[in-house]
């Protein structure tokens, strides 16, 4: 069983679920993962259910309070970790009907790693290209998946070492419990 505030880059466990962004925060944007899909939590709303079945390409994140101005992957300090701190987006694109979709969430006031963000970015990616996106439905399998990718070192970050990080998380997060 992990525990709440267990986190990696943007995603943290709270009151037992896994989500993007500060949840705790009132009136904050953040990105649930539920069984049935993603869940984008707003102020002064209803929010937006977004079904694990619609999403078509991978997942990647940018920095930045404004969508538009998000065009680049991240801007990191020499410390190696992100720059930016008025908020993040999670992006894809959704199919039937194919559109882009922008995902926004606060961060935390803990500064996030880089190589934790990227880290969660790839597996993001993997569950997409292995068709097993459904697993962050999961609140235990997406907890073991986070023990094994966070820490480590926070550096010499190639995409061949986050690659293999994600898809050595997706064997030791195991089968889905059901």
């Amino acid at each position: 069983m992990v525990k709440d505030r267990t986190f990696l880059g943007p995603l943290e466990l709270n009151d037992g679920r896994w989500g993007v962004g500060d949840a705790a925060r009132p009136g904050a944007h953040w990105v649930e993962f539920r069984p049935d899909g993603l869940y984008q939590h707003q102020p002064d709303s209803e929010g937006r259910p977004i079904p694990w079945s619609r999403i078509m390409t991978g997942i990647w994140i940018t920095w930045g309070r404004h969508s538009w101005n998000t065009d680049t992957r991240g801007v990191y300090t020499p410390r190696g970790t992100v720059a930016r701190r008025e908020g993040g987006w999670m992006r894809m694109t959704l199919r039937q009907p194919y559109e882009e979709c922008l995902l926004r969430f606060d961060q935390h006031m803990r500064p996030y790693r880089a190589v934790d963000s990227l880290r969660l970015e790839y597996l993001l990616r993997k569950l997409v290209d292995e068709g097993k996106l459904h697993l962050l439905g999961d609140p235990e399998w997406v907890g073991r998946a986070v023990a094994h990718l966070a820490g480590g070192k926070n550096r010499w970050v190639t995409t061949r070492a986050l690659r293999r990080a994600a898809t050595e998380a997706l064997a030791a997060g195991g089968p889905s419990t059901p």
